[in-house]
């Protein structure tokens, strides 16, 4: 099938070079926001324009505690295993995010913990992986608004094996500190996908989306001090803002980075949308 083909929320591309084979994760379900839900599916392609599949990346084991709400699944690929982090949710539990482990990349994964590793008393989502300049694996995720009103953006420091966290979150924004951002739903302003990545000349800046003038938008964080807990300065405009969000960067098979996001915004008509990203003089990519 082809990307066209392909409803998806929140895509993510893990791209082998080795095997020259792209892996697209998403939320995939067929009702995301009510449920119930049922797993995560994979593609491959080779070309990021014709799929094969879908494959059952996950499906939950029998009494898992989550079933709704089964979104935005990251994967990544560490120490001759593949990870996933994803956000799940239950009536009787916060969404939260949880690390999943398997040996390939279509896997079956299979979770590295009962629960979720954020914050059991928070209302969590959309946890992405980094890896810092000493090795030091870092998750960063959202607060919702639906808890705080004014979505906030956290870091959580966690051991080599995902299985606990290192310290406290911290906190390194919330979202109306952004110029871009305007509230939803009163005065309400939301935290979504943050993607964390260095660029050429060694700075490091996070991509998250929230909502502008014109809709669900993509924005730019650059880290005045190069490290993840920051401080985090933004950019006054956002990056896109036509109705598409939740991003994540990733290198093709040529070299070229390319921005991953799902357009519209709107269900049942979300698809995969790849960009080509230019960097100029250390400015923000376009």
């Amino acid at each position: 099938m082809r990307t066209s083909d392909i409803r998806i929320r929140d895509p993510f591309v893990v791209a082998d070079q080795q095997a020259k084979t792209y892996y697209l994760y998403g939320t995939t379900d067929e009702n995301v926001w009510t449920g119930p839900a049922s797993g995560f599916q994979v593609y491959q392609s080779g070309d990021l324009q014709e799929w094969k599949g879908p494959f059952q990346a996950f499906q939950p084991p029998p009494r898992f505690w989550a079933d709704q709400h089964f979104w935005a699944p990251e994967v990544y690929e560490w120490e001759n295993a593949y990870y996933m982090l994803a956000t799940f949710k239950s009536d009787k539990r916060c969404r939260g995010t949880q690390i999943l482990k398997a040996q390939s990349a279509l896997g079956p994964f299979k979770p590295l913990t009962e629960g979720p590793i954020t914050p059991k008393e928070w209302e969590c989502l959309d946890g992405t992986l980094f890896m810092d300049k000493k090795g030091i694996p870092w998750m960063v995720f959202c607060r919702e608004w639906i808890q705080v009103k004014d979505g906030e953006m956290y870091a959580l420091r966690l051991f080599e094996d995902f299985q606990a966290v290192h310290g406290e979150p911290v906190l390194l924004f919330t979202a109306s500190q952004a110029p871009w951002t305007k509230p939803v739903r009163e005065a309400n302003y939301i935290t979504d996908g943050p993607f964390l990545y260095e660029t050429e000349n060694g700075e490091l800046e996070m991509i998250w989306s929230s909502y502008s003038e014109k809709g669900y938008a993509v924005g730019i964080a650059r880290s005045l001090s190069g490290a993840v807990e920051g401080p985090w300065i933004h950019e006054a405009e956002p990056l896109l803002d036509q109705d598409g969000g939740h991003g994540m960067i990733f290198r093709d098979f040529i070299g070229k980075r390319r921005l991953a996001i799902h357009a519209p915004n709107q269900s049942p008509h979300e698809r995969a949308v790849f960009l080509n990203m230019e960097e100029l003089m250390g400015e923000r990519p376009v």
